[in-house]
C-alpha cells in the first residue's frame, strides 16, 4: 500500500541566470528528479540547516567543554542505563 502525504504548495515564478538553470536542469537529471522538486530539496536544506535552539545551547556546552556524561556502549543494556544516569 503507497500513502501519500499531500503538502500544499503554492505556484510561483523566479528568474534564474540561463547558466545556472543549466545547472540545475543538469543536477536535477542527474538525480532523477524534477527542476521543481530538486530546487525544492536544495531550498529546504537550505532553510532547516539553522540548528534550534536546545541544539545550539548543546553545541555551545560542548564547545565549553561541559560533558553530559559517558555512554557505555559495551552492550545495549550497558548503553540504556548509561543513557538514564545523564544529566
Amino acid at each position: 500500500m503507497k500513502y501519500s502525504l499531500k503538502i500544499p504548495r503554492k505556484q510561483t515564478a523566479f528568474r534564474f541566470p540561463e547558466k545556472l538553470l543549466e545547472i540545475l536542469r543538469s543536477n536535477a537529471r542527474r538525480e532523477n528528479k524534477s527542476l521543481n522538486d530538486y530546487v525544492e530539496s536544495i531550498l529546504i536544506q537550505e532553510v532547516y540547516k539553522t540548528p534550534n535552539e536546545d541544539t545550539e545551547e548543546a553545541i555551545k556546552e560542548a564547545q565549553a567543554g561541559k560533558s553530559a556524561g559517558t555512554l557505555n556502549v559495551s552492550s545495549y543494556e550497558s548503553f540504556m542505563e548509561s543513557l538514564n544516569n545523564i544529566k
